[in-house]
């Protein structure tokens, strides 16, 4: 793989600490191109740098746009490791199956992105709760108008040393419940890592913002009535020590972390039930005390307690705003892994040098 250096690298950021998320970034990214016939090809590290588009570019007009997030962590010994690398190409691939975006090779993709992780090593960050963002896009190439999917693509990379996704960190969010807008439903691309859901998104993130709320809880798109997910993250409930959460029936992104948490609590020997939530059924568990602890999961947060929910004009506080032992728990033992501090059981950490 041709890796071109810079001439010109950029000051990295002193004060790791402060690090917020998604502001910052490396010197250097990883580009792909697709051609029809020809496939995935000419895979080269270079320069961070603007992408040179035209105004007909296909992905500007029909939203064939798909991306992931990974991190890379730093072990107090010194070693480079990320966190199930394969599941995000693979989900990536899912993502693009359903928009019609060639398949990427996966051991191939897993290997470039090391490779760029280790020219950027010095990039990864050392203070508590820090890491180094990956994010993995595909856009859509063709110069073309017309409704039809594209024959060319790019696929590139770029990494971001961050902080906490939320400002409040560990310390529990206020999430507002959201049933006039809709973000999926079965069918579309709710399960897809698509840009589109994002911007269908926005307008629940403004009302919320509104209200002093950080997060979007989604309720499905037909009835108005389930439990679907947070706008960065899957949601999980703790109903007399049962952890719930809603099912992956094609509206909803399948989270690696989500994944992580039940994969972890049931290895804990905690009962975790995947079934349908209606929003009723949690506003009732908090208010008779039945909600022990309510907390969203994913890669950016990896674990977010939640602390209180408004639905219409009514806000409950969960667990005395406090972050639950359940939740702390898995906080504790997947950044465990992730970090090196505790052994992985199930093979997720993949080391990069």
């Amino acid at each position: 793989m041709l890796i071109q250096k810079t001439t010109t690298p950029k000051a990295k950021p002193v004060d790791e600490s402060a690090l917020t998320f998604g502001k910052v970034f490396t010197d250097h990214m990883l580009m792909i191109n697709y051609t029809e016939g020809k496939g995935w090809h000419d895979e080269r590290i270079v320069p961070y740098q603007n992408l040179d588009m035209d105004p007909a570019c296909m992905v500007l007009h029909y939203g064939q746009a798909i991306f992931e997030g990974m991190k890379a962590y730093k072990t107090a010994d010194g070693r480079v490791q990320m966190f199930r690398p394969q599941d995000n190409i693979n989900r990536m691939n899912k993502s693009g199956e359903r928009l019609c975006i060639p398949a990427l090779p996966v051991d191939k993709v897993v290997d470039c992105i090391k490779q760029l992780v280790e020219v950027e090593k010095d990039w990864i960050p050392t203070a508590p709760n820090t890491s180094l963002y990956i994010r993995p896009t595909i856009i859509a190439t063709d110069v073309a108008l017309g409704v039809h999917a594209s024959k060319t693509y790019l696929f590139y990379v770029i990494l971001s040393p961050v902080g906490p996704y939320y400002k409040e960190g560990l310390n529990p969010v206020k999430i507002f419940v959201e049933d006039e807008y809709v973000r999926a439903v079965r069918g579309g691309t709710g399960f897809t890592k698509c840009a589109g859901n994002y911007a269908a998104s926005l307008i629940g993130s403004e009302r919320a913002a509104k209200f002093g709320y950080s997060q979007v809880l989604w309720l499905d798109g037909v009835e108005r009535k389930y439990v679907e997910e947070v706008g960065a993250m899957n949601m999980f409930f703790v109903i007399d020590n049962v952890l719930v959460t809603p099912p992956l029936e094609g509206s909803i992104l399948g989270g690696i972390t989500r994944d992580s948490v039940i994969k972890y609590a049931r290895h804990k020997g905690l009962e975790v039930q995947e079934r349908k939530i209606a929003i009723d059924e949690v506003m009732d568990a908090a208010r008779s005390g039945h909600l022990n602890e309510a907390f969203g999961s994913g890669t950016a947060a990896v674990i977010s307690p939640v602390g209180m929910l408004r639905m219409d004009d009514e806000e409950v506080v969960i667990n005395n705003n406090e972050i639950g032992p359940i939740a702390q728990m898995l906080y504790d033992e997947i950044t465990g892994i992730q970090y090196g501090r505790l052994s992985d059981p199930f093979g997720w950490v993949v080391e990069v040098k």
